[in-house]
């Protein structure tokens, strides 16, 4: 073995072999960088809740062919938005940006990473403290009387079947 290394070191092509090498770890490391770099604002905007966050992460990895959209995706990433959707109430919006963002999260980076996001309480619902103790619901701001409302009042249909 120690025969082999040193007819390997004499050979002319030695130092042709450490630059391939270093050649190839070099173009390795700098796709590596460049995968993380292209998706960085749609990692940022997936990190922060973004409503339009499956946007941001088409538009970082599109970005790449001209610099201005990518930067655009970036600061996109960071600028906070409120999201107001009329045809959903609040807590369906947070509960179906959830999803939205759950289904991004499974496809970019798979399953595990999806199972990882956390969802929020919905509003209204007991906070269990760190020590297991519930703490006390929060009071209803729509009030007791749009409680015994039927559901569709809200929509403006009379009957589930009415075609309103």
């Amino acid at each position: 073995m120690q025969a082999a290394l040193n007819n390997f070191e004499n050979s002319p092509y030695f130092w042709d072999f450490i630059t391939l090498a270093c050649l190839l770890v070099s173009v390795l490391g700098f796709l590596i960088f460049l995968v993380w770099l292209l998706g960085l604002p749609g990692r940022i905007a997936i990190a922060r809740n973004h409503p339009d966050a499956e946007a941001v992460y088409t538009m970082g990895w599109v970005g790449f062919l001209a610099i201005v959209p990518w930067i655009q995706a970036l600061i996109w990433a960071f600028k906070p938005t409120d999201k107001i959707d009329i045809r959903r109430l609040p807590d369906e919006e947070r509960a179906a940006e959830r999803e939205d963002l759950r289904h991004l999260v499974t496809y970019a980076y798979g399953k595990k990473a999806a199972e990882g996001l956390q969802d929020a309480p919905p509003a209204g619902a007991a906070v269990s403290t760190p020590t297991g103790d519930a703490a006390a619901t929060a009071p209803d701001p729509k009030g007791a009387e749009e409680e015994s409302a039927p559901a569709d009042s809200r929509t403006g249909a009379d009957e589930p079947g009415s075609g309103r």
